[in-house]
């Protein structure tokens, strides 16, 4: 069953496998953000001998079926990675996700890329009475990484989302929201344009050290390169063991209503996206044919579409009971990729093998700035990936990893619901 973002994207030519032996400079093996972007970055900086491997179609896994919503920061909060890293890294860390937005925003003009962009911010909607959590980010953003999110009143947010399921809210202006897979298919078109090889239904079977270089076979090809990424994300490549055990796939969930005409603008007579306070938050905008993205849940478990759909519905008619009884077209899962330290994992073996991956929920702006990291490391030699070093392959361990990490959900959710709930009685 196809997903909305399928749908609704431009079929495409063909796939191009890769076939027989070839000698490129760099390898990439994955056609999601992270990889995309390194090979975008690497051809804007004039390197040739750039080619892409997928395993199915640019864009398949998280990178083209996510929520699409485009924000500064990454799965670790601000205040953790100011404990962290101190403020002048975190300041840093966290400045390179804002020009990655900005960055996004300027690849979308300068290329043409159309891919249904509404830059028109993000809400951040407070689920429970207590102002406090939100006036602690403000704060936090405002006076250590010098970033200003407007306080929205609760009369002033019932104007806009006509629910009284929130009480206040923070805008987040430097934000965008847009369809993921178009926006992957822009990228890999740019790519090619500048002179990437791209092949989908390529998987990379094998991955050897040969010489000074490395060795990638697909069914039909075999490729040969002085440096490899590997950008897989939570579709592991099965090719290096301690790359693939750093990261645990994490399930997310996201379904898209029927056409609501005056119904959708009625119930959120906003062009911002929205997302709300709790751990296990929903997240939902409005699409260009008046439809309704909503997404939501984060689970160990993929689930069938006939599963999302119902979990999900739920989740809506909680905030809007004036939808309850909206159509469902489509419902689906995807597998983000999580480290145990919660902040993406870039880096290098210094013998030409590069990794990005673990970009958690937040992967739009981070995967962006992985892709100058690694770009500017291979083109240029640059360093700055290695400020990111303290933040490595941590090993996941699973399945135990999996069984941590659920139980870590459960208690999280359940103290959300527990808060719920004595505000409520």
């Amino acid at each position: 069953m196809l997903n909305y973002y399928e749908f609704t994207a431009p079929p495409g030519a063909d796939p191009v496998p890769l076939e027989g032996r070839m000698d490129v400079r760099v390898a990439v093996v994955g056609g999601g953000f992270a990889g995309l972007n390194t090979a975008l970055g690497l051809a804007e900086r004039g390197m040739d001998g750039v080619c892409l491997l997928e395993a199915e179609r640019i864009g398949h896994g998280a990178s083209g079926r996510n929520g699409g919503f485009v924000f500064a920061g990454y799965s670790l909060d601000e205040t953790t990675l100011l404990k962290q890293q101190g403020p002048t890294r975190a300041g840093m860390l966290y400045n390179w996700t804002v020009a990655a937005v900005d960055r996004i925003r300027s690849r979308i003009d300068r290329y043409a890329i159309a891919c249904d962009a509404v830059d028109a911010g993000v809400l951040w909607t407070n689920w429970f009475r207590d102002p406090r959590v939100l006036q602690a980010r403000q704060r936090v953003l405002a006076d250590r990484y010098g970033v200003h999110w407007k306080w929205i009143s609760r009369d002033a947010l019932r104007a806009m989302l006509r629910t009284s399921r929130y009480s206040d809210a923070l805008f987040e202006p430097n934000a965008l929201h847009l369809h993921p897979l178009k926006y992957a298919q822009g990228l890999a078109r740019v790519a090619q344009e500048k002179g990437v090889r791209v092949h989908e239904a390529s998987p990379v079977t094998a991955l050897q050290r040969c010489g000074s270089g490395w060795r990638l076979r697909t069914p039909t090809g075999e490729l040969h390169a002085r440096h490899v990424v590997l950008a897989c994300g939570g579709y592991l490549s099965g090719l290096q063991g301690r790359v693939d055990r750093a990261v645990l796939p994490i399930a997310t969930y996201v379904m898209v209503t029927e056409p609501l005409g005056a119904r959708l603008h009625e119930a959120i007579a906003t062009r911002s996206a929205i997302y709300d306070s709790r751990f296990a938050f929903d997240y939902y905008r409005k699409l260009p044919d008046e439809r309704l993205l909503w997404g939501g849940r984060i689970s160990i478990r993929e689930r069938p579409p006939r599963d999302v759909k119902r979990l999900l519905q739920q989740d809506l008619a909680r905030v809007y009971p004036q939808l309850a009884d909206v159509r469902i077209d489509y419902a689906w899962a995807g597998l983000m990729s999580y480290a145990r330290h919660q902040m993406p994992q870039i880096g290098g073996d210094g013998h030409g093998l590069w990794w990005a991956q673990a970009f958690g929920g937040h992967g739009l702006a981070p995967t962006a700035v992985a892709g100058e990291l690694l770009a500017d490391a291979i083109a240029n030699q640059g360093r700055d990936w290695q400020k990111l070093a303290c933040y490595g392959l941590v090993p996941a361990w699973r399945p135990l990893g999996y069984l941590a990490a659920q139980a870590s959900y459960w208690w999280l959710q359940s103290r959300d619901a527990w808060k719920t709930w004595s505000e409520r009685t």
